[in-house]
């Protein structure tokens, strides 16, 4: 009798231990489930990630010749189009004016924003060129003419926690997310590149391998825009895809000695 309550306690024990083996094996299996998963998550925050900002990568930063978004001095480019079926005009100039911002000289764009040929908006736009070719917008001072004059949306790099977004990369790749302004609460804007080989028509002509991407906002979650741009031009549309009715298009570019052009590649 002494022996089987011995050999019975033996079992049970046995039985216990094969039990813990088990589980813990499980949790670590899980565990290791767990660092992979975290690590695939991880990899792909990193692409997502605007590229990294230094100062001191900015050795000519009015050199803005990034083939999707060139910023040539004196080139005054004309959208024309509709917002709620109300026509609209913008034009857009690059100016000689240059601005200080976080030590580096930063090259001034000048917008004005007509609808029902009203002047609504008028802005000026700073952008800068790192030496990798990506185009940086380092701010806006945006006054909004059809609403007292009030400066709302208005941002500056390194000023009251705002940092500088990336109007185009200098190495594109379709899916690439990145920030284009950020100031928590005012600039949130952020764009994903949906291709490279679009081909468009404008007023201004017809362009092949043209750059489509999407812009959002978290500060404004029920509206979309594609926006277009064709090499050696910029911009030539933005479609508004979601929450909103408006449509852009390039009419006109003065300045540039650029005539309107078929299929330009």
């Amino acid at each position: 009798m002494k022996n089987k309550l011995i050999l019975t306690f033996v079992a049970f024990i046995t039985v216990i231990v094969s039990v813990l083996i088990v589980a813990s094996l499980g949790s670590y299996s899980q565990q290791q489930a767990g660092i992979g998963v975290n690590y695939v998550v991880a990899a792909s925050e990193v692409q997502a990630q605007t590229p990294a900002f230094d100062t001191s990568n900015f050795s000519n930063p009015l050199e803005i010749n990034n083939k999707y978004f060139p910023l040539k001095p004196g080139t005054t480019m004309i959208y024309e189009g509709k917002s709620e079926d109300e026509p609209t005009r913008d034009v857009f100039v690059v100016t000689n004016d240059t601005k200080e911002i976080m030590g580096i000289t930063t090259r001034i764009v000048h917008d004005d924003a007509y609808v029902n040929e009203e002047h609504e908006e008028t802005t000026n736009d700073w952008f800068a060129q790192d030496d990798q070719g990506n185009v940086w917008y380092m701010g806006e001072y945006t006054t909004d003419l059809s609403n007292k004059g009030s400066h709302e949306g208005s941002w500056e790099a390194g000023v009251k926690g705002a940092k500088a977004g990336i109007v185009m990369e200098a190495d594109l790749k379709v899916d690439d997310t990145y920030n284009q302004e950020f100031l928590k609460g005012v600039a949130e804007d952020k764009g994903t590149i949906l291709s490279l080989n679009e081909k468009v028509t404008v007023p201004y002509g017809t362009f092949s391998n043209v750059l489509k991407t999407k812009d959002f906002s978290p500060l404004e979650p029920d509206i979309v825009e594609n926006k277009y741009y064709a090499q050696n031009i910029g911009q030539i549309k933005a479609l508004s895809v979601k929450g909103e009715s408006e449509v852009e298009s390039l009419v006109q570019i003065n300045g540039t000695g650029n005539s309107n052009s078929s299929d330009t590649n």
